[in-house]
């Protein structure tokens, strides 16, 4: 790690992280369809206040994906039409219809996205009746694909989260918080407003690109002025050097973001013991403590309470080297799924890509055939 590294990350690579795989590729031309008739072609609009579009092949096999994509910065400028994902051009090329709701709220807009997402599939269901149908979820929308797998299962054959946060929801928002106090306490002078990385009442991030931006550039120039603090704290965030700057960003962006959305701190760690960081001891009496409020708590747990109660096939792959998902988060839906009895239906593949999201098409459909088979 240099601090040439930290100080030089580009704007680009910052927005990238931060806005995980929202996927949205430009619009292509297609040429408008009833859903009733299922003739082929694009139906666009909008669902209690979700932008959707489905997509109808000429080969049309008689299926379904619905993709769900990740996390999207609150501010950013909406296509209208909603424009088809990156990866819609893989699953109509195989003849599969694809259906994507874009969310009625941006953000980590987890809750929305079951309710919009499972809207539109009946939606879809209702006018073509798809022989089966699947999720395909990419990073928060991988952790969307489990909790509908939990909630709606019945309506699915089976699902695959891809760079997906396969945790439950308490824990995204556990781990910002560790990360963002870890920051202040390595970092206690870094110059951010109010105190510090970490600070609940800090104001949402809500201005893109100026604001995000401005506090990328004070975190990078922090950890740039200590380099050996910034490899303890990568390495305790299971990070890459290179990624650390986005990390905290992202870290920073949902915390305030779900702060606001839940009318208060959804976490607490006041008890909380953390360990990885150097002197364990001194860290746990010189990091800042915070307190819940006790309806957001209450709030967060019902968003994506992940339990491992799935009904059919599940196949979860990651990324090498990715600075939003760590590696210890691997494992955790697996173990859930364990506990629920449900092991079986789980399938692991190993990681491909370095990076957030950063499969190549054949990597994707790769993960796909092998729900396919195991579906059967």
């Amino acid at each position: 790690m240099t601090g040439n590294t930290l100080r030089t990350a580009t704007l680009a690579v910052v927005l990238g992280l931060l806005c995980g795989c929202v996927g949205n590729g430009g619009d292509r031309a297609s040429t408008a369809a009833s859903v009733g008739d299922a003739t082929p072609g694009v139906d666009t609009g909008t669902l209690d206040g979700a932008p959707y579009r489905v997509e109808i092949p000429v080969d049309w096999n008689g299926e379904l994906v619905v993709l769900l994509h990740g996390y999207e910065p609150r501010g950013v400028s909406r296509a209208d039409p909603w424009p088809a994902n990156e990866a819609t051009p893989l699953f109509l090329a195989r003849g599969y219809a694809v259906a994507e709701s874009g969310y009625a709220s941006q953000g980590w807009a987890v809750a929305d996205a079951i309710a919009d997402s499972e809207r539109l599939r009946a939606h879809v269901a209702e006018r073509h009746a798809p022989r089966r149908s699947w999720l395909v979820g990419f990073s928060m929308g991988g952790q969307i694909a489990l909790a509908s797998m939990e909630r709606h299962g019945a309506a699915y054959d089976g699902a695959l989260s891809l760079c997906g946060a396969n945790v439950p929801a308490t824990q995204v928002f556990d781990d910002a918080l560790r990360s963002l106090v870890a920051f202040d306490y390595f970092f206690p002078d870094a110059g951010l407003p109010g105190a510090g990385l970490s600070d609940p009442d800090a104001p949402p991030l809500n201005d893109l690109p100026a604001d995000q931006i401005a506090l990328m550039q004070t975190v990078g120039t922090a950890l740039a002025s200590d380099l050996a603090a910034a490899a303890t704290l990568a390495q305790a965030l299971e990070v890459p050097a290179d990624g650390l700057v986005g990390a905290l960003g992202l870290h920073a962006l949902l915390l305030r973001e779900m702060t606001a959305r839940a009318g208060g701190l959804p976490v607490d760690n006041r008890e909380t013991i953390y360990s990885g960081f150097g002197d364990d001891a001194a860290f746990n009496a010189g990091v800042r403590r915070y307190s819940a409020d006790a309806e957001a708590v209450t709030y967060l747990a019902g968003v994506a309470d992940l339990r491992g109660t799935i009904g059919k096939p599940l196949v979860l792959r990651y990324n090498q080297e990715d600075p939003t998902i760590p590696p210890r988060y691997h494992g955790v839906y697996p173990a859930l799924a364990a506990e629920a009895g449900r092991a079986d239906l789980v399938t692991v593949m190993p990681p491909a890509g370095e990076g957030h999201c950063a499969f190549a098409p054949e990597q994707m459909l790769e993960a796909f055939d092998l729900l396919l088979r195991t579906a059967g």
